[in-house]
């Protein structure tokens, strides 16, 4: 059985929330933005909910699952009293009605059988509704640097403390778009966010230290549009 109590905490001496991961919500935003409908949201999956106050901001009626009962406290005290939570495994949510807008940000590679979940989800989406997904990139530049170092075994590997966190796979783009069209769902668009050639530690580093900058970001947000599969997360928007 997964204690998802403890793979919601930090682990001893690893973050798993940087800084950097509010830079990519905020691009993400971007990006997902023009393709929002009104109508209900549901978020798959909260952590602490940085994410659920991005979504809040925009969405009225948000329902959000979090299997986590400590992540749900956390995050309740975080944003509205609208925002409804459900202490549930996905798996195990049943729905009473459609959403317009269902959002899986850095959720579904924490999903022990990703194509069942994602034919479960596609089910929740009324006839005209979108499924935003955001997951970390195997193929980013800085995964791939830390390959040539010798600190990670491959690309699509998962590390000990992905895997303490609740990680049970990495994606790039072709993993990515097999699980959801093989779910039954088409993708109808799709990118990466940030050229990223640092871990993100280094990332926080080197913006607190001045090294870098906002406009450094927003080139690599630029040059990520260019050169997407080394990006720090790829995303598909999917439709039924």
């Amino acid at each position: 059985m997964r204690d998802f109590e403890k793979e919601a905490r930090e682990q001893p001496g690893k973050k798993y929330n940087y800084n950097f991961d509010s830079i990519v919500r905020q691009y993400m935003m971007r990006q997902f933005e023009p393709h929002f409908t009104d109508g209900p949201a549901l978020e798959l999956g909260c952590y602490h909910g940085d994410s659920t106050m991005v979504l809040s901001g925009r969405f009225a009626d948000l329902t959000v699952i979090e299997a986590s009962t400590e992540a749900v406290n956390i995050a309740r005290k975080r944003v509205s009293p609208n925002v409804k939570f459900v202490n549930s495994l996905i798996e195990s949510f049943e729905v009473a009605n459609k959403f317009s807008s269902i959002f899986m940000i850095n959720t579904l590679e924490h999903m022990d059988d990703a194509q069942a979940v994602l034919t479960q989800v596609g089910k929740w989406l009324d006839e005209t509704g979108k499924l935003y997904i955001l997951v970390p990139n195997a193929d980013a530049a800085s995964r791939q640097i830390a390959v040539y170092m010798g600190l990670i075994d491959s690309n699509n590997a998962v590390t000990t403390p992905e895997w303490n966190h609740g990680h049970r796979r990495t994606y790039s783009f072709d993993t990515l778009e097999r699980d959801v069209t093989q779910s039954g769902l088409r993708v109808v668009v799709r990118g990466g966010l940030i050229f990223k050639a640092l871990a993100n530690f280094q990332f926080d580093a080197a913006l607190e230290a001045g090294i870098i900058n906002e406009q450094y970001v927003e080139a690599c947000y630029k040059l990520g549009g260019i050169y997407p599969t080394l990006c720090a997360s790829i995303f598909v928007v999917a439709q039924r």
